[in-house]
């Protein structure tokens, strides 16, 4: 059996890597990949964290799927006796809520505690005397992960697959997808840049951010666009002790790196937020909106320095922020594995384990990834992720 897979990034290798080692597949996996330097890959550049505050338990069992691959990847990616330190740190994650988020915060708090995951729901006094550094005006509550959530490297993640990959036999190839060779409901071949056609019995779509723009080319409408971020880096005097990853009322972020903190936004509703802009960094976003904010919340933040930034591309599915993983209803032996809207790096494990059983078994079998299938985007019944950063 011949897989092409359109995509080496996170969910591209990962779906590679867990084909190889399937033991009821056996045939050739050649990824195609434009970028191999990863320049411009969401995976390259993403800010790399893990979490089970999820509003949906697809997600939330990604995640513990996640984590324990995460853990386990100095065994399992290693190559030649040589293995990848992601640099895990379990620090959690803190959600902020106002009064008007309340009800919302305790929904998702239930639904994650349902799903096995240890979170904390506290009030502001308990985020007071939790985090003395945090200034708790306008806040009523907040969700606090007691366990198995933090912040990983994520380059470090995609490497380490790519590499034991390519070790277990699978074929990178520096080319871009330009199209298909189709056969009805079929697809026989994935057309390079070069002009040349790699044969296939089933292919896989993993092109991040541009995976709308992939499926166009076999005639589907995927809801999946690049959308631009921007992580500025910054230095603070003050160590601030326990430091989570806090995820303001407001929207914005921030996190201890080192000695540093990383911190950053998402456009509001009424913003533009147009598809694939240049990935320059706009200062103007930190100064006139994030640092005011973040002063707000963490007093010592008002005297820090802005020492570096980058931006990069989010996958965003406009249809519901959640990724799509499965088979077209018009397409036999094509799988999509994209729009995972910022969190398609914790999910990678998962997601390359459901490719390859999709392939190789025909059904979900560690993890049922079905409500991620194409029916929802079909029927328009989207499965909203209330909870992205």
């Amino acid at each position: 059996m011949k897989v092409v897979i359109v995509g080496g990034g996170a969910i591209g290798s990962s779906s590679a890597y867990h084909l190889a080692t399937h033991p009821r597949f056996a045939g050739e996996i050649v990824v195609v990949e434009r970028d191999p330097s990863y320049a411009r890959a969401s995976s390259a550049l993403s800010a790399s964290g893990i979490r089970q505050q999820f509003s949906t338990p697809v997600s939330i069992g990604m995640s513990q799927h996640g984590l324990a691959f995460i853990r386990a990847a100095g065994r399992d990616l290693a190559v030649d006796g040589d293995a990848p330190e992601l640099g895990f740190k379990e620090h959690g994650y803190l959600f902020l809520a106002s009064a008007a988020g309340v009800p919302a915060l305790r929904g998702n708090v239930a639904v994650q505690r349902a799903a096995g995951a240890e979170i904390a729901l506290l009030d502001a006094a308990d985020l007071q005397a939790r985090w003395p550094w945090l200034a708790t005006e306008g806040l009523a509550a907040g969700a606090f992960g007691e366990s198995g959530e933090g912040s990983f490297d994520g380059p470090a993640l995609l490497q380490a697959l790519r590499r034991k990959a390519r070790a277990l036999g699978v074929r990178y190839v520096a080319q871009e997808c330009t199209g298909f060779v189709r056969d009805g409901a079929q697809v026989r071949g994935v057309r390079l840049g070069d002009g040349t056609a790699l044969e296939c019995d089933a292919a896989v779509i993993a092109a991040g951010a541009w995976s709308g723009r992939v499926a166009a080319m076999l005639d589907i409408a995927m809801p999946v666009v690049p959308r631009k971020r921007m992580v500025f880096v910054v230095a603070c005097r003050s160590e601030l002790p326990r430091c989570p990853l806090v995820i303001d009322a407001s929207g914005i972020w921030f996190r201890r790196e080192g000695a540093l903190f990383l911190t950053g936004r998402s456009p509001a509703e009424d913003e533009p937020d147009p598809d694939e802009p240049p990935l320059t960094v706009e200062e103007d976003m930190f100064f006139d909106r994030i640092w005011p904010t973040l002063a707000a919340r963490v007093p010592a933040f008002e005297s820090l320095k802005l020492t570096s930034s980058w931006a990069g591309y989010y996958e965003l599915n406009l249809f519901d922020h959640n990724g799509i993983v499965g088979r077209h209803p018009a397409l036999e032996n094509v799988v999509f594995a994209a729009g995972f809207s910022g969190h398609g790096m914790q999910h990678s494990p998962a997601t390359g384990r459901g490719v390859a059983e999709l392939i190789a078994d025909g059904r979900f079998i560690t993890l049922d990834l079905s409500p991620l299938g194409w029916q929802r985007v079909i029927e328009n019944q989207p499965l909203w992720e209330r909870n992205v950063v």
